[in-house]
């Protein structure tokens, strides 16, 4: 009898760690799906301007195709991928889950090869990210939540040192490391709160040697945990990676946040994460 008693207990603690289990594993997905929105829906000002722009002067480049030059293409994509994260979100099947993640990333995926929209990093991260989420909703319903956890936290991180070295990569020049690049394009002009208090309290050569040491901390910030982030305990590089693309945009630029809070709930997963 007591046998039969413990194996119960036994066996409805494995049920309660299950269900606890897939309940962080949907969280997982929501926070990163919510990440992705928050950045798309961040690009909305720019993105109906530039699309009046574009449909009133449409640019011909012989380079692309007339498909990836038209106006309505690149508008549906990006309305398309909204769409589909919403009823992703929405949607209480595992399938539909699955083929509004896979619309989302060919949506994106067109977008960056579109001749209005292919050198904005806004799409890029997003695309990589909503990768992985065609991935995690392969395997929602199929893995073990814990061990699909920590693979998820991995992957998540492994991107995340991805994009910080691609973008360490690029300032990688004597221009960024004199710090000339940022005291153009920030500290001279720049109407955002850093620069506004730096320039009421800074002399000009004083700037000078902000901007130097700011583009510096950038590049060794971006080249390190670009190195290292992946290597890093999930929750810790978590930490590391939401504090890391929050502070770019907020001591730099609002409008960042297009680009980078895919990024905050991607690395975010890594919280999610726990040991057997």
């Amino acid at each position: 009898m007591a046998t039969a008693d413990a194996s119960m207990k036994i066996g409805e603690a494995k049920i309660e760690r299950s269900q606890l289990g897939s309940e962080r594993v949907v969280s997982a997905y929501l926070i990163v799906q919510i990440g992705l929105f928050v950045g798309l829906a961040w690009k909305w000002s720019y993105f109906s301007m530039a699309d009046k722009v574009y449909h009133l002067w449409p640019l011909s480049d012989p380079f692309f195709p007339p498909w990836l030059q038209s106006a309505e293409t690149v508008r549906w994509a990006y309305v398309i991928t909204l769409g589909a994260i919403v009823l992703g979100v929405a949607g209480m099947l595992a399938t539909v889950r699955s083929v509004c993640a896979a619309v989302q990333a060919a949506a994106l995926a067109f977008l960056l090869v579109h001749q209005a929209s292919y050198n904005d990093m806004t799409f890029a991260t997003s695309l990589w990210v909503s990768i992985w989420v065609c991935w995690f909703t392969t395997r929602m319903n199929r893995d073990e939540p814990y061990e699909l956890l920590n693979r998820a936290a991995f992957l998540s991180r492994a991107i995340a040192s991805m994009i910080l070295l691609g973008g360490a990569v690029g300032k990688w020049t004597p221009e960024y490391w004199s710090g000339e690049v940022f005291y153009d394009i920030y500290f001279l002009e720049r109407d955002y709160w850093v620069f506004n208090y730096l320039r009421d309290h800074y002399d000009p050569e004083t700037l000078r040697t902000l901007a130097t040491w700011y583009s510096r901390k950038v590049i060794a910030i971006e080249t390190l945990f670009g190195f290292t982030l992946w290597l890093l305990p999930p929750k810790l590089a978590a930490a590391f990676g939401v504090a890391i693309f929050f502070s770019i945009a907020f001591l730099s630029n609002f409008l960042l946040y297009s680009v980078l809070a895919c990024m905050i709930g991607l690395c975010a997963v890594g919280f999610f994460a726990r040991r057997r």
